[in-house]
């Protein structure tokens, strides 16, 4: 039985597709991950999960009476439309220089996600 407090994991596919992606995007738009590696695996793996059962990457910290009515509206997938138009990441994936919580990295590994989302 599958519940909120232990979801199943992302596909592997989906996770190597949203964890190139956050490294090509952050590298685009000069950000940076959370200095907290916790976050960023949290975040990619919540953005591949709901690849994989919604087939889109709606972002994972919010929460939504209908899924599929947000993915289909596309204001919050990933990237959502504050973080296009103005640089602010809800999830503190994408974060940009001056931010508090922003990192030096730009790259995490698949093997990392797994190993901090204790899903190997």
């Amino acid at each position: 039985m599958n519940t909120e407090a232990n979801p199943p994991k992302a596909s592997d596919k989906s996770l190597e597709a949203m964890r190139h992606f956050s490294e090509t995007y952050a590298k685009r738009t000069n950000t940076y991950f959370c200095v907290d590696p916790g976050v960023t695996a949290v975040v990619i793996e919540g953005l591949a999960r709901h690849k994989d059962e919604l087939g889109s990457p709606l972002c994972p910290c919010r929460h939504y009476e209908d899924k599929e009515a947000e993915v289909a509206a596309a204001y919050w997938n990933c990237p959502c439309v504050p973080m296009r138009e103005r640089k602010e990441c809800h999830c503190m994936l994408f974060l940009t220089p001056d931010n508090d919580f922003a990192g030096d990295k730009q790259e995490i590994t698949f093997e990392e996600i797994r190993a901090i989302t204790g899903q190997y």
